[in-house]
C-alpha cells in the first residue's frame, strides 16, 4: 500500500469518526431536548426548536471533535526538499488604502530576515497596490523609493499600482500572474498585516519543492501587536488554543486542505492554471465578484489535483488582528458576505466532498448565530402557544398532572456547556501537561488565564451573536459591504462610538427582559445571561477596547503569551524600521 493511499484511508477513518461522534452528541442532545419540551405538550414549535436545537448541537459537537482530534493526532513530519531552493519566489504584499508606514515597516522586516538567508537570491519582494486615494499612493511610491535605496534592492524590490480595482484582492494576484508570474516557481502571499520570518519562508519553498503535486501550504498566523484587552484576550485563546484545532482540522483535511488568503506559499503554475474565477451572475452581494475567494481557490486547487495542506508547526508566521469587537464585527461583515455568498458555489461541477465540507462550514460559522437567536425567540414564544394541560384524560377517575423534567432540563444545560467549556479545557490541560506553559506565564498563568477567558468570552459571546445576525440579515435582504479599508490603529474607542455600535443591542436586550418578566416569567432568570451583557454591550465594548486595561493584564501577568516572553526578530525589527521611519 502507497503512503498517499493510507494517508488517504486514514483521514477517511477520521472524518468518519468525527461524524459519529458528533452525530450522537446532537442525538442526546435533541433527545433530553425532546423530554424537556414534551412535558408541557407537544405542538408545531416544538418541531421547531428541537430541530434548531439539533442544528446548533451539531455545530458545537463538530468544533469540539476538531479540538479533541488536536490532541488526539499530532501532525507528522512533513518531506523537505534540499536547503537551498531551485525556483524562485515572489513575495507578494497586496495592499489597498493602508496606513504606508507600518506596512512597508512590515515589508522591511520580512527583508531584513530574508537577506539572512543564504539562498536570498531565489525571493524577490512585490508591493501589488491597489490603493484609490492618491495621497495614500504618493505615500506608497515615496516608501517604496526609500526602501529600495535603503536595501540597495535593485531588481528584487518591485511597486505598481492598479489604477482599476477590478476583482479586488483576488484580481490583484490574478494581474501579478498575467504580468510577472512566470518568472516565478512560487508565491508566498501576504496580506497588509503580515509578518514572516526568513527560516519559516525558506523551510515553506522546502516543503513545497519536496512534494511536486504540493499545490499551496498554508502557515498557521500567530496574533500580534494588539495592546487593548480585547486585543490580548483574542491573542490568548489563539495561541492556547488554535494550534491544537488547527492541528484537528489539518488532521481530517487530507489532500483538501485549508486556504486563508494570506501567509500561505503557492505554485504559480497551480495557482495559474486552477483558480482563474469569473464574477457571479447577478449583483452582490450573491454575485458579482467572489470576496471570500481562499477557499474557494483552495476547493478548486484540490479539484484539479493538487494537494492543498495546513502545516501547524509552521509558527514564524505572523499578522495582526481588530483590535477591537466593532472592528472585528466590521472585518466580520465582510467575511459573512464572502461565505454566504459561497451557498452559490457549493454544488460547483468536480469539486471534492471535503472542500463543499469546508465550504458548508464557513457557511455555518455566520448562520449559527441567527440559528441560536430564532432558537431563543421560539423558547420565549413557547409558553405563550402551548395548549393548556388535560389534568382529565377520560382514561382516569384521577387528574394526570404533567411530569416536571427539571433533572433533564439541568442534563441539557450541563451538556451543551460542555460542549463549549471541555474542548477548551482539554486544551488547557494538554498545555500544563506538554509542558508549553512557561510560555504563558507559567501553570498559574495558564489556568487564570483560562478562567478569565471562558468567563469574558462567555459574557461578550451574546454581543458577537447579534453583530452575526446582523451580518447575515443585511447579506439576505442585498446589502452589500463593498471593500472597507482596515483599521489598523491601538484599537481603542471612544464610549460614545461604543453606544453608536450597540445602542440596538440594548434596546433589544431591554425588550428580552420586560418581555420575559411580564409573559415568561419561567424564563426569566434563564434569559438573562444573554440579556444583561446586551443591556451592558456599550460598556462593555469600551472596556474592552481599553489600551489601558490591556496594558494593565500585561503587567499582572495575565493573557501572557509567547510571544510576550520570547522576542519576536522579525517584530522587533519592524518596530525599528517603524521608528527610523517616523525620525526621517
Amino acid at each position: 500500500m502507497s503512503r498517499i493511499t493510507a494517508l488517504a484511508l486514514t483521514v477517511i477513518f477520521r472524518r468518519l469518526a468525527m461524524l459519529i461522534i458528533a452525530l450522537c452528541l446532537t442525538i442526546a442532545a435533541s433527545f433530553l431536548f425532546a423530554t424537556v419540551v414534551q412535558a408541557d405538550g407537544f405542538d408545531w414549535l416544538d418541531v421547531v426548536r428541537i430541530a434548531l436545537m439539533a442544528i446548533a448541537a451539531f455545530w458545537l459537537a463538530w468544533g469540539g471533535c476538531i479540538a479533541l482530534f488536536g490532541i488526539l493526532f499530532p501532525p507528522e513530519a512533513p518531506p523537505r526538499g534540499p536547503s537551498l531552493p531551485e525556483g524562485r519566489t515572489a513575495i507578494l504584499l497586496p495592499i489597498y488604502n493602508e496606513a504606508t508606514a507600518p506596512v512597508f515597516a512590515r515589508l522591511e522586516a520580512i527583508m531584513r530576515s530574508v537577506d539572512q538567508l543564504r539562498a536570498r537570491d531565489r525571493f524577490d519582494f512585490h508591493v501589488l497596490s491597489d490603493t484609490t486615494k492618491l495621497d495614500v499612493a504618493a505615500r506608497e511610491q515615496a516608501a517604496y523609493h526609500r526602501l529600495l535605496t535603503k536595501r540597495g534592492a535593485g531588481g528584487r524590490l518591485f511597486y505598481r499600482r492598479r489604477e482599476k480595482n477590478i476583482g479586488r484582492k483576488a484580481g490583484n494576484i490574478a494581474d501579478f500572474l498575467t504580468t510577472s508570474g512566470g518568472a516565478y516557481d512560487y508565491m508566498l502571499v501576504l496580506d497588509a498585516d503580515s509578518l514572516m520570518d526568513g527560516d519559516t519562508i525558506l523551510e515553506m519553498v522546502r516543503r513545497l519543492e519536496a512534494d511536486p503535486r504540493l499545490g499551496l501550504l498554508q502557515s498557521l498566523p500567530r496574533i500580534i501587536g494588539l495592546n487593548t484587552l480585547f486585543g490580548r484576550l483574542l491573542q490568548f485563546a489563539t495561541s492556547l488554543y488554535g494550534p491544537y484545532f488547527a492541528r484537528g482540522l489539518a488532521s481530517v483535511q487530507g489532500r483538501e486542505g485549508a486556504f486563508w488568503g494570506h501567509n500561505a506559499l503557492i505554485r504559480t503554475r497551480a495557482f495559474a492554471a486552477s483558480c482563474g474565477m469569473a464574477p457571479l451572475t447577478g449583483t452582490p452581494p450573491f454575485g458579482g465578484h467572489i470576496l471570500s475567494h481562499d477557499t474557494v481557490e483552495a476547493a478548486l486547487l484540490a479539484r484539479d489535483g493538487w494537494t492543498v495542506r495546513l502545516d501547524p508547526d509552521l509558527t514564524g508566521s505572523y499578522e495582526e488582528a481588530p483590535a477591537n469587537m466593532v472592528d472585528y464585527a466590521k472585518r466580520d461583515r465582510r467575511w459573512c458576505q464572502g461565505n454566504l455568498q459561497h451557498s452559490r458555489i457549493m454544488a460547483a461541477p468536480r469539486l471534492r466532498f471535503w472542500s463543499r465540507i469546508s465550504i458548508l462550514q464557513g457557511i455555518f460559522a455566520y448562520l449559527a448565530s441567527p440559528i441560536w437567536l430564532v432558537f431563543l425567540l421560539t423558547s420565549l414564544a413557547a409558553p405563550l402557544v402551548a395548549s393548556p394541560p388535560v389534568y382529565f384524560d377520560g382514561r382516569s377517575l384521577f387528574p394526570v398532572f404533567p411530569h416536571p423534567e427539571t433533572a433533564t432540563a439541568l442534563a441539557l444545560l450541563f451538556g451543551l456547556v460542555a460542549l463549549l467549556i471541555l474542548p477548551k479545557l482539554l486544551l488547557t490541560i494538554r498545555v500544563l501537561l506538554s509542558g508549553e506553559a512557561r510560555g504563558f506565564g507559567g501553570a498559574r498563568g495558564v489556568a487564570i488565564g483560562f478562567l478569565l477567558e471562558t468567563l469574558l468570552t462567555s459574557i461578550l459571546a451574546p454581543i458577537h451573536m447579534m453583530f452575526h445576525c446582523r451580518s447575515v440579515f443585511q447579506v439576505v435582504i442585498g446589502a452589500d459591504s463593498g471593500w472597507p479599508t482596515a483599521d489598523r490603529d491601538d484599537g481603542s474607542l471612544p464610549l460614545t462610538a461604543a453606544l453608536s455600535a450597540t445602542w440596538w443591542m440594548v434596546l433589544t436586550g431591554v425588550a428580552a427582559i420586560a418581555f420575559s418578566h411580564e409573559y415568561v416569567p419561567e424564563l426569566f432568570y434563564w434569559l438573562l445571561p444573554v440579556a444583561l451583557p446586551l443591556v451592558a454591550a456599550p460598556l462593555l465594548v469600551w472596556l474592552t477596547a481599553s489600551v489601558w486595561l490591556g496594558r494593565l493584564t500585561r503587567r499582572l501577568g495575565l493573557f501572557t503569551v509567547p510571544t510576550d516572553t520570547c522576542p519576536v526578530p522579525v517584530a522587533d525589527d519592524m518596530r525599528q524600521a517603524l521608528e527610523e521611519m517616523a525620525v526621517a
